[in-house]
């Protein structure tokens, strides 16, 4: 008898639950089963999971093996239909302790259990302390999504927004400060919706005032993913007055075109992502951003195009994450007119070296500050801006250090 194998793909927020169901499978004693927390965000991401089952059924062929994640919730059929998959959980019952703990978990006739998302309306509040590194906590403070952009198929994996309340915030943290950890990082899948669905409904920057209020000890906040148009007045107060809000944030911008963006379903229009990362960075100079932005969108132009590549200057982006446009079956987008994918991986190079071109424009303005600087092992930490420093002597790990940058090797930054 062995203890349960677990296989992640995805974002962090998946990486999160696994760690969840990774505690309850322990608690309910479950044993010589393999678990996979599957992502849907591309057909390719499905396709890398149906890979991924294949291969981890030749690796583990007495385990039981259970398929669970956003592409067990969308696509239940699909994993059904394999012989190597014994259980399909949807994400809604992944974390239920009471799913795990089931006597007849693994029965002989009912092979999928994924209910209705959209009909959850809380947050699974079973909370795990110190997911992450020895340094680097994540706190999952909201799930879901009630946005329908024409792209997107994590609403239908994920259901509509529900936020932890910020007590229960408030005190998972504290407790992770009590153990250590030095930097705490807030995830979610739509940030900036968070207290929507909360008495008096909240805002996110509240949320973050009120924690580096009643955590004093805690050394650095950081949020993970936000949609720019979303952000609040306190949020903008929270990135001008407090220190210990990390300077780097990641926006949702997806495209650098006002038609695109309406395609998309989007928010927002150019214009507005300019004006805040202007504001923003007139509060906090210092102040870095990364981005999400998609190449290739269905009906894009070169003309689109070029302004989606623009965009990295005008709104000084640091570090983008580039994805070539793949269709999504049940997605609007996939039913628009294709861009040819010749095309679409010519422009997404073009993106990378326009991020490359940021990342080395940002790393060479580095040398001669010295920063704090979180040590995620002996050799290598980041800064408050995210950025990655190596260091030639070992450090303490887990500690924040205070160094000079001396360098940089063209990916990341160099210390003493």
């Amino acid at each position: 008898m062995s203890a349960p194998v677990f296989h992640t793909l995805g974002c962090r927020l998946n990486a999160y639950e696994t760690e969840a169901m990774r505690e309850m499978t322990a608690q309910a004693g479950l044993q010589d089963a393999v678990v996979i927390n599957t992502c849907a965000v591309t057909a390719e991401a499905v396709r890398k999971a149906r890979q991924e089952i294949r291969k981890l059924r030749r690796d583990n062929p007495a385990a039981k093996l259970i398929v669970t994640g956003c592409a067990a919730q969308t696509e239940p059929a699909t994993f059904e239909a394999m012989a190597e998959v014994d259980l399909v959980l949807g994400n809604s019952e992944k974390m239920d302790p009471a799913t795990w703990a089931a006597p007849d978990l693994i029965g002989e006739t009912e092979k999928v259990r994924v209910d209705d998302i959209m009909s959850v309306r809380e947050t699974a509040e079973h909370l795990i302390d110190g997911f992450g590194t020895r340094s680097r906590a994540y706190v999952q403070v909201q799930n879901g999504c009630d946005h329908r952009c024409t792209f997107c198929i994590i609403p239908y994996g994920r259901g509509n927004s529900r936020s932890v309340p910020a007590g229960v915030v408030v005190d998972q943290i504290k407790r992770l400060v009590d153990r250590g950890f030095n930097e705490i990082v807030l995830t979610g899948v739509d940030m900036t919706s968070w207290g929507a669905d909360l008495p008096a409904t909240p805002k996110l920057g509240d949320l973050v005032l009120r924690i580096l209020k009643l955590v004093p000890d805690l050394p650095r906040l950081r949020i993970s993913s936000i949609d720019s148009i979303e952000v609040d007045d306190a949020l903008m107060q929270a990135i001008a007055t407090e220190p210990r809000l990390m300077p780097h944030l990641h926006l949702s911008l997806q495209h650098g075109d006002d038609l695109i963006l309406k395609r998309m379903k989007r928010r927002h229009l150019r214009d507005d992502a300019i004006a805040f990362c202007e504001d923003a960075r007139k509060l906090r100079p210092d102040i870095t951003f990364g981005a999400d932005i998609i190449a290739g969108f269905p009906t894009e132009t070169d003309a689109h195009f070029a302004n989606s590549l623009k965009l990295v200057h005008d709104c000084d982006l640091t570090w983008l994450h580039v994805f070539p446009y793949s269709p999504r079956e049940g997605t609007p987008a996939a039913r628009m007119p294709q861009v040819n994918g010749t095309v679409i991986k010519a422009r997404a190079k073009q993106l990378r070296l326009a991020g490359d071109a940021a990342v080395a424009a940002h790393l060479s303005q580095q040398i001669g500050q010295s920063h704090s600087i979180l040590m995620e092992s002996p050799k290598t930490g980041r800064t408050e801006q995210f950025t990655e420093v190596k260091f030639a002597t070992d450090q303490p790990e887990g500690h924040i250090v205070f160094a000079r940058i001396t360098g940089s090797n063209g990916r990341v930054l160099t210390a003493d």
